[in-house]
């Protein structure tokens, strides 16, 4: 299916509301065509290197592009996180450009239209937030992931004690322990160290929490941080034993709110 974006789009009864959407339409065309030149520039990239024995992963020229995309988005006004998520994205596709193509056989066709049913939730999910982990030691733990496995500290949007967030590249893990109160206590008493919740971004956590709970899902209330990210939290699942909780990060772009963290450990 071909066709600009407009064309692709339903009709708004506010002409200057559809006017808008069209610049964006015809800028996020734009934003395509840039990238499928940078693709078909990394295609290049990837025979030079397939003939010259140079390493498809270069970690120096990885830190350079997200470190001077970062500043010429802070050039820009734009969030440099954003950004940087925005990169990464593109490394790690462009990267996997390079391996696929020295494969035999073909990519396998794709259309516009996803398959199947797409659900509600499914049209707002984003990405994985953080995964928030319970564990019994977090001295221990937190040594771990930052010594044998190379994350480093990061700072939570809200400090609390017992809680410590661990980041690398675009990845965050929160480790929470028994000293973060008596609810992470009892839940760690109950079930032992592992992964508590994984965080889904979504657009819209008032949409998001109305379509679920609609579906009969049991939801914790949406809770709101001091920095205006809205979150909320099923119940541990029996079957899997983990609980989901999804963010709307409609504040400002800072870390992991430790008091909506905590709230979650109420409907464990």
């Amino acid at each position: 299916m071909t066709g600009t974006f407009a064309e692709m789009s339903s009709a708004d009864p506010s002409p200057e509301l559809l006017a808008l959407r069209q610049r964006i339409d015809a800028l996020d065309q734009q934003l395509l065509d840039v990238l499928a030149e940078r693709i078909n520039i990394c295609h290049e990239v990837a025979r030079i290197k397939e003939h010259s024995d140079t390493p498809i992963i270069q970690p120096e020229r990885v830190r350079n592009v997200v470190t001077t995309r970062r500043q010429y988005a802070i050039d820009q006004g734009i969030d440099p996180d954003f950004a940087e998520d925005i990169m990464r994205v593109v490394l790690s596709e462009t990267h996997r450009i390079e391996i696929a193509g020295r494969r035999a056989d073909g990519p396998p066709e794709k259309t516009a239209s996803p398959e199947g049913i797409r659900s509600a939730i499914d049209t707002v999910s984003s990405r994985i937030d953080h995964v928030v982990i319970a564990v019994t030691d977090l001295t221990q733990a937190t040594a771990s992931l930052t010594q044998q496995f190379g994350f480093h500290t990061g700072t939570p949007a809200h400090q609390s004690p017992g809680i410590a967030t661990v980041t690398a590249g675009g990845v965050t893990l929160v480790l929470v322990g028994p000293e973060a109160g008596p609810d992470v206590a009892k839940y760690l008493a109950k079930h032992g160290s592992g992964v508590h919740h994984v965080a889904i971004e979504v657009l819209n956590a008032g949409y998001a929490h109305a379509t679920l709970q609609a579906a009969g899902s049991q939801l914790s209330p949406i809770v709101v941080d001091e920095h205006g990210h809205e979150q909320f939290f099923t119940v541990r699942d029996s079957g899997s034993g983990v609980q989901l909780g999804f963010i709307a990060r409609t504040g400002h772009r800072v870390g992991v709110a430790t008091q909506n963290i905590l709230e979650s450990f109420k409907t464990a």
